[in-house]
């Protein structure tokens, strides 16, 4: 028996989709922005490019404020339930082959619920510490993101992010510190008194409603003119 054979058969037992397969050849999901980076000119010299890499609340943003990033020369790569080890594998090339002058990062939500299995908060920490030396490394200013309030995981309840959500926020504000690079914190902005996110800046205790977002673009936009400046 052909080995791809046995290995469909063994895929069909185990009631693996063929979308679970294609996410297995192609883990950190590369496609996706393929042919969009492809098209992507080179920025223009006067032109103060930013990637805003993320998951779903990144990718989401574009669709419930899509003038945001129309009218600013902000490009959005976020990915909805990645991981930040998916996000490290793609950073060179939904990242750095922009040639940006900025990367706001906004990551670890996903790797405190399991989306790709257990992580600790210090691994989470140090795929971002990662993502930031790539960054710096090919000159670009990185803006390290405070992860967002979430009581729960309506997907997978029981994890405490109201309690890990905290303690891995300061943790990158440390790193970010002895970086000497920048930290937002969207969390003290946004969170009510469980550590979630209150009703009128959520739909479901993760995702953001579009009064989120305008906190969170009036915070972005001031972090990002900060970044400009010392470059």
């Amino acid at each position: 028996m052909k080995k791809r054979t046995l290995l469909l058969i063994m895929l069909s037992f185990l009631g693996l989709s063929n979308t679970t397969k294609i996410n297995a050849q192609d883990w950190p999901n590369l496609e996706k922005y393929k042919e969009a980076n492809i098209a992507l000119t080179s920025p223009e010299k006067d032109e103060n490019r930013v990637v805003f890499m993320g998951n779903s609340i990144t990718e989401m943003w574009k669709d419930v404020h899509p003038d945001f990033f129309a009218d600013n020369p902000y490009i959005n790569r976020g990915i909805s339930g990645q991981t930040t080890p998916q996000m490290l594998l793609r950073f060179r090339q939904d990242v750095v082959a922009l040639d940006p002058k900025v990367v706001v990062i906004l990551a670890g939500t996903n790797d405190i619920a399991g989306n790709t299995g257990p992580m600790t908060l210090e691994q989470i920490r140090d795929n971002i510490l990662s993502m930031v030396e790539l960054a710096e490394t090919n000159g670009i200013c990185p803006i390290v993101c405070s992860v967002l309030p979430a009581f729960d995981y309506p997907w997978r309840t029981g994890l405490e992010p109201n309690i890990k959500i905290p303690k891995l926020n300061n943790m990158l504000k440390t790193m970010t510190q002895e970086k000497e690079v920048m930290f937002l914190d969207y969390f003290s902005e946004m969170a009510d008194d469980r550590n979630g996110l209150p009703s009128k800046l959520t739909t479901d205790e993760v995702h953001v409603t579009k009064a989120g977002y305008e906190i969170m673009e009036v915070m972005v936009k001031k972090a990002i003119n900060k970044a400009l400046q010392t470059k």
